[in-house]
Order: C-alpha cells, then sequence, then structure tokens
C-alpha cells in the first residue's frame, strides 16, 4: 500500500533564521568577490600603464647611433676620414663652433684635420711648414692667443729621445684645405726625458703645461711663462698625477681633466696649481685616447683610435661649477669597440628605466597575489 505524501509543515524559526544568514553571507563573499575584481581589474591597468611608460623610457633612453645627431653640433660623432686612423689628440675649435681639431699619432706627416661634428667629415687639411718630420705626435690644444699647439712629445721608448718638440699656428679663419708656417719649439725635462701624450695651454695664462705618461704614474710639468723658438723650453714636474693619455682645461681656466686607458679625473685648478680631484665619469672606448671640452665648456668630447674612431659627449652638471654630475664616476673600459657603449648620461637613464621595470614587475607579483586571494 503506498503511502500517502506528508506535508512539510511549517519550518522551526531557528532555520529560517539560518537560511537567511546563510543568504547574507552569500551577498557579503559576492560583494567581496566584486570589490577583490574591482582590485584586480585596477592592478591590470596599472601594469598596463607602467609597462606601457618603460617600454616608452626605454625608446627613448636608447642610445643614438651617431649618424642620427648628424645636424647638431657637439653631439657624440664618429671621424669619417679614412686618413684618420689613430686619432690621438683632441680640441675643440675657437673659431668654428662645432669643429673639432685632430691628428693622427706617429708617422702621418705634418698634418692637422678641422672635423665637423655634425658630420663626421673633415672640413679642412693643414699642413705645417717648416716643422720638419714629427715623430710622434700626441695632443692639441687652442690657447687663449687663438693659436694650435700641437704636441710632438710622444717617446714610446720612454727616455730615448733628449728634447721633444711643440709646434704652434694660428687657427685658420677659413675652413680649407691649406699650408701654414708653424713655430717650432725645442722642449726638455728637467728631471730627464719623459714620454708624455698630454698637452694643455691654461686658457687664462697661455701657459702650456705637459702631463708624462708612466705605469708607475706620470708628473705634470709646467713650461715657461713665454716659449722661445730660439733656444730651450725647460719644463719643470710641479705635481704628480696618474698614468695620463690627454688633458684639456675647461674654458673658464678653473678645471684640469686628465684621462686615462681606464678612468679620467677632474682637478680644480687655481694659480698654476692642482687643487681638490674628484671622478669624471667617462664612456667605454677600445683605445682610450683624447679628450676635450666644448668651446662652451658644457660637456666634455672623449675620442678614441682607430678607423672610423668615435667621439663621446659627456654633458657637465650645471649646478657643480662645471664639474662632471656624479662625481663617484665610473672608469672608462680598454676593451670593446670604440664607442660600443653608451655615456654615463646614457647609463643613467638606462638605469632609470630599469627602475621602471623593477616598479613594473613588483606590481604584476601584487597582481598574482591578489588574484590568488580572490
Amino acid at each position: 500500500m503506498r503511502s500517502l505524501p506528508r506535508h512539510p509543515g511549517p519550518r522551526p524559526s531557528g532555520v529560517r533564521a539560518g537560511v537567511t544568514m546563510a543568504r547574507a553571507g552569500v551577498t557579503v563573499a559576492r560583494a567581496g568577490l566584486t570589490t577583490a575584481r574591482a582590485r584586480v581589474t585596477t592592478a591590470r591597468a596599472v601594469l598596463s600603464t607602467v609597462l606601457l611608460g618603460a617600454t616608452a623610457l626605454g625608446a627613448v633612453l636608447a642610445p643614438v647611433p651617431a649618424a642620427a645627431d648628424g645636424k647638431a653640433a657637439d653631439r657624440s660623432f664618429t671621424i669619417k676620414d679614412p686618413r684618420i686612423t689613430e686619432s690621438s689628440g683632441l680640441a675643440a675649435s675657437r673659431a668654428h663652433p662645432g669643429v673639432y681639431w685632430t691628428h693622427n699619432d706617429s708617422d702621418d706627416g705634418p698634418y692637422v684635420y678641422a672635423v665637423d661634428s655634425r658630420t663626421g667629415e673633415t672640413v679642412a687639411t693643414v699642413t705645417l711648414k717648416g716643422v720638419g718630420d714629427p715623430r710622434d705626435v700626441e695632443a692639441i690644444s687652442i690657447g687663449p692667443d687663438g693659436n694650435v699647439y700641437v704636441g710632438d712629445i710622444g717617446d714610446n721608448l720612454n727616455g730615448s729621445w733628449d728634447h721633444v718638440w711643440i709646434y704652434r699656428f694660428p687657427e685658420p679663419k677659413q675652413l680649407k684645405d691649406t699650408t701654414v708656417r708653424a713655430t717650432q719649439f725645442t722642449v726638455k725635462y728637467a728631471d730627464g726625458p719623459r714620454d708624455a701624450e698630454a698637452l694643455m695651454v691654461d686658457p687664462r695664462t697661455g701657459r702650456v703645461y705637459i702631463a708624462s705618461k708612466n705605469e708607475d704614474g706620470g708628473g705634470l710639468y709646467e713650461g715657461p711663462a713665454r716659449l722661445t723658438a730660439t733656444g730651450t723650453n725647460v719644463f719643470r714636474r710641479i705635481a704628480e698625477v696618474p698614468w695620463v693619455t690627454d688633458g684639456a682645461f675647461s674654458p673658464d681656466g678653473k678645471e684640469l681633466v686628465l684621462r686615462s686607458y681606464f678612468s679620467a679625473r677632474g682637478y680644480v685648478w687655481k694659480n698654476g696649481r692642482l687643487g681638490a680631484d674628484h671622478r669624471v665619469r667617462a664612456p667605454i672606448q677600445g683605445q682610450a685616447e683624447s679628450v676635450t671640452y666644448t668651446a662652451d665648456g658644457s660637456a666634455l668630447m672623449f675620442g678614441s683610435e682607430g678607423k672610423e674612431s668615435g667621439v663621446e659627449r659627456v654633458d657637465l652638471d650645471k649646478d657643480s661649477g662645471g664639474s662632471p654630475p656624479g662625481n663617484g664616476g665610473t672608469s672608462a673600459g680598454g676593451s670593446g669597440a670604440a664607442g660600443g657603449a653608451g655615456t654615463d648620461g646614457e647609463r643613467g637613464g638606462m638605469t632609470t628605466g630599469a627602475v621602471v621595470l623593477v616598479g613594473a614587475v613588483v606590481l604584476f607579483f601584487g597582481y598574482k597575489r591578489l588574484r590568488r586571494k580572490s
């Protein structure tokens, strides 16, 4: 016999209360899930924005090839003249903005080249007359008298020549191939022969200084107040300096920068003597060979040797009285392709990009954690 269905009858009040509480719990859970989903959506939006910003910043901060700087003077550039394979000295023209004077190392002849930083092309070749056969030309500088000073001061045998030479000629007013009669000065060191690659002319006094090069360190030598072409010019040691491949005075004469194969240092220059020093940031170049200030003193230009060698610009910190930014500095390396690495300004930009990228990663993992909690 089949049983008749039983009417459940009214539920106890406790059951109804439990159901109501359960429904309320579901509502709260749904609200929490909605909030979590909103947070995830926000995190995704922030993450997308940061990643997009990092990508754009990376594109902006990426090193620009020298060719892209062709129309801007005093920017990084590449020397394109196939005759210039051992650019050993560098000097910013005073008469022709954006032009840099350079020369080859040994065995090239009495030639000086004017290179336009806008294009990297040689715009004038100056042939020196009346100076004999140069032996080892290593440096170039421009004095307050408007003359170009060329240092035939190299001595790779470290003392095989009892004298070296300096050549001087007026900076040409027009940029064209020309031959000029230069004045030749004989130079000796008070403490005996030296190998040297750095010659600097004080822009305020016109006095010439030479920095010698030695594996145990070099010396800074001071020439006479005025060079003489009829006798011997004796240079006297006034300070100890590191291994030096080139040097340059700031246009205002308040700083002297000396560079080597692996580093560069700046010195306060006062009353013809070295003052406090600091590290100078320099680019990584295959053979760190030369340095000069831009004519306006806003940056340093670092040159290297080799075919189609690069000249790299490093901006100076305007708030530090002409000192390069970040006196902690970095060293210029002695390996790698010339111009293969960016300047420290570029490295600083890359550091900023890395910080942005780290921030993006942190947000990404935060988003994943929030998703797991949801």
